[in-house]
């Protein structure tokens, strides 16, 4: 009985031993992950901490970046001579009106023109030429007014011959091209203004560059530096606008051969609907 009591409490006495070993190394195992975490949550706060102070201190810098580079923008246009860099920029913003007027008219100037022909084809094969005058005139367009007037010569009764329903679908379609081309002569002289104006800066910065070199007696950079930089910037924005116009005109350019395209093709197909029809005499 002893022997059993003795081996019971060395056991218990051996279990509790281990379970206070356990639970210490437990507690151990806990303050190291508790030191961990604490230490981890303080360097990601500093991580923090210091990517916001970096933020805040990169923010001012770019503001400064951007208000430095329109500031030197304005400082090279001032420094390119008010005179001459106002005439460039005149001619820019010419140009662009011109254009942007162009663009505005050719896109409002454009239909679709298969669809247009064959209503209108429609109505003439029923005899109903005075709806095809009056569709012709609700549409806009080069095309439109082009097949008006040839509606017009048919519904007559002494222009109603195919030849001069040729002519003047051939007249009308010369006014009409005239009419797209309008204004562009404004545009390539805005072209060619603005290199030149930019050249006839360069040309008054070397005057203004030898002057100095005559009144200082000397040839050194930095008696040259002024007058050459007013040659170079006036010369860069020059070209800079002449570029952006040419764009602009050859983009109208393009729409003006698309209209005039359209325009021969509705002329082929008016002149194969008069014929076709009761009132054309052949």
């Amino acid at each position: 009985m002893k022997k059993l009591f003795a081996i019971i409490a060395m056991v218990a006495a051996c279990s509790f031993a281990a379970t206070s070993s356990v639970m210490a190394q437990e507690d151990v195992a806990e303050e190291a992950t508790e030191e961990v975490v604490d230490s981890a949550a303080v360097d990601t706060a500093a991580v923090e901490t210091e990517a916001v102070e970096e933020t805040v201190e990169a923010a001012p810098i770019v503001e400064e970046e951007n208000e430095g580079v329109f500031k030197n923008l304005k400082t090279k246009y001032i420094e390119g001579g008010a005179g001459f860099m106002s005439l460039v920029a005149i001619a820019l913003v010419l140009g662009l009106a011109f254009c942007i007027e162009r663009v505005v008219y050719l896109t409002l100037a454009q239909i679709n023109t298969r669809k247009f022909t064959k209503e209108l084809a429609d109505l003439v094969a029923a005899g109903k030429i005075a709806n095809a005058i009056e569709k012709c005139k609700a549409t806009r367009g080069p095309v439109a007014q082009v097949s008006r007037k040839a509606m017009e010569c048919l519904d007559s009764a002494d222009r109603n011959d195919i030849g001069t329903i040729e002519r003047t679908i051939n007249m009308e379609a010369e006014v009409q091209g005239s009419y797209l081309e309008e204004n562009c002569s404004w545009i390539t002289l805005f072209i060619a203004m603005a290199p030149s104006l930019g050249f006839l800066g360069t040309v008054i910065g070397m005057v203004m560059a030898f002057d100095d070199i005559q009144r200082a007696g000397d040839i050194s950079p930095t008696v040259v530096a002024g007058g050459m930089k007013v040659a170079l910037i006036t010369t860069i924005f020059g070209i800079i606008v002449a570029l952006v116009l040419q764009v602009f005109y050859n983009y109208i350019l393009a729409k003006v051969e698309a209209l005039t395209g359209n325009m021969e093709e509705a002329a082929q197909e008016l002149l194969v609907m008069c014929v076709k029809s009761d009132k054309c005499k052949k």
